[in-house]
């Protein structure tokens, strides 16, 4: 799956963590990443773990990011031990979600796992391990993983636990017990926190219509092909379980149908109501990476029971076929960087070379500009310059604007910023000089060779580092 610090979401979540561990970083722009973390502990707790161990940030982020793997490999392990009998069954299942972490989950711009460190990695974890322990009939055991889930990533354990009541309603026999609390647990799938009530902007509109994946009803045809064949599938495995007398799997499955029916359905709601679009950000449709890790788990075991069985050549072909498959997709799609990004200090990439070169020889307070549209430039591969150079920036257009959509005060400030710095490809001093002025911006990265006034000092042939004179 590789693994890639600063890479989309980090951009938000990694600058946060190095600030609880150093405070004094990040003057100027605290509130694009502070904001969005206000209702989870994320970067509490892994700030808190790098001071207790001594350890550095990017050690303490790997050894997270491996525990939050083999925890949900253990989950999904042991979900499969509760479905399936035989062996062959319960790892082919397990080895189908490994090889998948990377699987786009529809048109929701997520995949089931992410290749660097993220609060939601974290709390799928913790769901699994909580959905297995409903499985096992071990259920109290499920509620304090899932309030842990809770306070590292509120949105996807709300999710956690709306399916969690359908399993648990799926187990019982009474039909009518199912029916008068489906309502209960829809509440707690789109329970929301303060900010939901906050009036609307303009702004946040403006931001908001920057992320085309939040419209459910813009989706290409293949991404809703992607949300309703899941739940097709699982109405069948459903009535395949049933007839071969699997109670657990028939449960199960049951389960899963009902939960995606039912969430599928209240996303149509709340993505095609006016009065409800400040919902929007809540992204009812990630309901789907939940469903998408028991859809791997289940065909995976659906294929050890019919194909592999226990042929070695066929177990191999299985293993590379997919594994490979992956690994290739990543490989591709991060072309210029290396597939393990381990150093903190090298990169081949030249942006987050800069970024690095920035991190070590610029003061703490410095204030940088950039290319508003950084993110998208060609080999850049969306590694974020706040989180890998760990200094401030003025917002840009592209990650700040999902930052928006969650706080609709930042609006104001990311739309002056953004604006501020339109036309950027042909800037001259006396832009920069204004952008000092207004903004307090005192140093530039800036294509090379840099425009003439500026006082440079780094370049690598594509970028430079400069100071505003």
């Amino acid at each position: 799956m590789g693994y890639h610090p600063g890479y989309e979401d980090d951009g938000i979540y990694l600058a946060a963590v190095q600030q609880n561990v150093q405070p004094a970083l990040y003057p100027h722009d605290a509130n694009f990443f502070q904001s969005q973390l206000q209702a989870s502990v994320f970067a509490i707790w892994v700030g808190d773990t790098v001071r207790w161990t001594g350890f550095s940030v990017a050690t303490i982020e790997l050894l997270w990011q491996l525990g939050s793997i083999l925890l949900t490999i253990y989950a999904c392990w042991s979900i499969a031990r509760a479905l399936f009998a035989s062996a062959c069954e319960q790892w082919a299942g397990v080895a189908m979600v490994a090889a998948m972490f990377t699987l786009p989950v529809a048109g929701t711009a997520l995949n089931l796992f992410d290749q660097h460190l993220h609060p939601r990695n974290v709390a799928t974890a913790l769901i699994l391990l909580a959905v297995a322990r409903i499985l096992h009939h071990h259920r109290w055991q499920a509620m304090p993983l899932l309030a842990v889930a809770l306070v590292m990533h509120p949105i996807m354990a709300g999710f956690g636990l709306c399916f969690c009541a359908f399993l648990l309603l799926a187990q019982k026999d009474a039909l009518y017990a199912r029916a008068t609390r489906l309502r209960i647990t829809g509440a707690a799938a789109i329970f929301p926190i303060q900010w939901i009530f906050e009036p609307p902007n303009p702004f946040w509109k403006h931001a908001l219509d920057t992320r085309t994946y939040y419209y459910l009803y813009k989706w290409q045809w293949y991404e809703w092909l992607g949300a309703i064949a899941p739940l097709i599938f699982f109405f069948l495995f459903w009535r395949w379980a049933a007839k071969n007398g699997r109670q657990a799997l028939t449960r199960f499955t049951f389960a899963v149908f009902v939960f995606g029916v039912f969430q599928q359905a209240l996303a149509m709601v709340l993505l095609s109501t006016p009065g409800l679009v400040r919902l929007t950000p809540l992204q009812p449709m990630r309901y789907l990476q939940l469903v998408y890790f028991f859809f791997c788990l289940v065909a995976g075991a659906l294929i050890g029971r019919t194909l592999l069985k226990k042929s070695p050549w066929r177990w191999a072909a299985y293993l590379l076929i997919f594994n490979i498959g992956m690994f290739a997709a990543q490989y591709a799609q991060f072309d210029g960087n290396a597939h393990l990004e381990l150093s903190p200090t090298a990169s081949d990439n030249p942006w987050v070379e800069a970024f690095i070169w920035i991190r070590s020889h610029t003061p703490p307070d410095a204030y940088f500009a950039l290319d508003p549209h950084y993110l998208e430039a060609k080999g850049e591969n969306y590694h974020s310059f706040r989180a890998l150079a760990e200094r401030s920036q003025l917002a840009d257009a592209v990650k700040d604007a999902a930052v928006v959509t969650q706080i609709p005060s930042l609006g104001p400030v990311w739309y002056a910023q953004v604006q501020a710095q339109k036309g950027w490809k042909n800037f001259a001093l006396v832009d920069f000089e204004r952008l000092k002025t207004r903004f307090g911006v005192d140093w530039v990265l800036v294509a090379d060779p840099a425009p003439a006034g500026l006082a440079c000092r780094w370049q690598n042939g594509k970028l430079s580092v400069c100071e505003i004179p």
